[in-house]
């Protein structure tokens, strides 16, 4: 019988606001020339202001899903803040958030003019001042998952070889609660981009049951000399394409091997990559019943659901959708393949609306579109 909890999920981690203005297509009656020269002015359209990050793109998803959902993040007291406590008041999921006078919120600024790929300028504002301690650890041991997501965007946690994300999953794992990771790319240019990444994963992974990265960000952090002369000799395109697949499953058994327990690697148009080692340890956790045939010791490589390119509206938050869609399948028992297509299912939704959260159905109706 499951031991009910208070949440299935806390999510903790990155809370932003993001601007994206909307720029007129090119070409036509209604075409605008697009410059961003200094001393150019360029008319554009409307201003699109949504939840960014990992606390509200996961968490938003997961209560899509029917998950009963806790957030953990930090806003500032400001006009931004005042936004998205008003966002996450309308969709029930405000109890967590807290407030600081630190620093102002966390904000991107997302600009994607018509046939470039989109640039994306981060403020973390004052997601540098989250810390373990600001972890409601009472609220956390009430729940059979807690989801932590993007570190290289929060100073504490990256400081002094990733001491405090260490302290924090430490913590969690002692309260018999499976332990979630997401990342997100740091800036090369960066503090964060220049922090050896490979030695707080060798840190902090022992501790963690679920891993979910992407391909370009677990490549950056294990094999950062291979990212540094790919990305050197970039060109354009999509960067993925010069990672060999081998290296991508090595790198899944080595994670495995740290003691992670299920680690999905996103590869975006290429799909996903699982791996996983002996689940057993997740089933001792209250509320979880994972098939142990099905889940022990799995290799899946499981391509990207096909896009109606005429429906894409936005690719922000695609991963983190992705993981809310894998994890509510762990939730529910599903098996390692069925779990993964949830994952890509909720990844290509994400796709088709103006937010991370808009094009999502819900669960039983994406259900029934997997059985199609």
């Amino acid at each position: 019988m499951i031991e009910a909890k208070k949440y299935d999920v806390v999510v903790s981690g990155y809370l932003c606001v993001d601007l994206a203005p909307e720029f007129y297509e090119t070409g036509g009656e209604s075409g605008r020339a697009v410059s961003l020269k200094p001393g150019s002015l360029t008319e554009i359209k409307d201003l699109s202001i949504s939840l960014g990050g990992v606390v509200a793109n996961t968490g938003l998803a997961l209560k899509i899903f029917d998950r009963i959902v806790l957030l953990m993040g930090l806003i500032g007291k400001d006009f931004l803040g005042e936004i998205a406590l008003k966002i996450l008041s309308e969709n029930g999921l405000s109890e967590g958030i807290m407030t600081t006078d630190k620093s102002g919120t966390a904000y991107g600024i997302v600009l994607s003019p018509p046939g470039i790929d989109r640039i994306f300028l981060e403020s973390s504002g004052c997601s540098r001042y989250f810390s373990s301690s600001d972890i409601n650890y009472k609220a956390v041991a009430e729940s059979r998952i807690f989801h932590f997501g993007y570190p290289p965007l929060m100073k504490k946690f990256y400081d002094n070889n990733g001491e405090e994300l260490v302290k924090m999953f430490s913590r969690v794992k002692a309260l018999d609660v499976i332990t979630s990771l997401d990342m997100t790319l740091p800036d090369p240019e960066s503090e964060s981009g220049k922090v050896d990444w490979k030695s707080i994963l060798l840190r902090v992974l022992p501790t963690v049951d679920i891993f979910a990265p992407s391909v370009e960000e677990i490549v950056f952090m294990m094999k950062p000399e291979f990212y540094s002369q790919i990305a050197s000799d970039f060109t354009g395109g999509d960067i993925i394409d010069s990672i060999p697949e081998e290296m991508i499953r090595c790198i899944g058994r080595e994670i495995i091997d740290l003691g992670v327990k299920v680690v999905v690697i996103k590869s975006g148009k290429l799909g996903a990559y699982l791996f996983t080692g002996d689940v057993s340890p997740l089933n001792d956790t209250p509320g979880m019943a994972l098939s142990e045939e099905h889940w022990n010791r799995r290799e899946i490589k499981s391509s990207a659901f096909r896009v109606d390119e005429s429906r894409v509206k936005n690719a922000c938050g695609a991963g983190d959708v992705a993981v809310a869609g894998f994890l509510t399948a762990i939730l529910k028992g599903e098996n390692p393949d069925i779990a993964v297509q949830y994952a890509m299912c909720s990844g290509r939704n994400n796709l088709y609306g103006m937010n991370a959260t808009d094009g999502l159905t819900d669960w039983d109706t994406m259900t029934k579109e997997l059985n199609c």
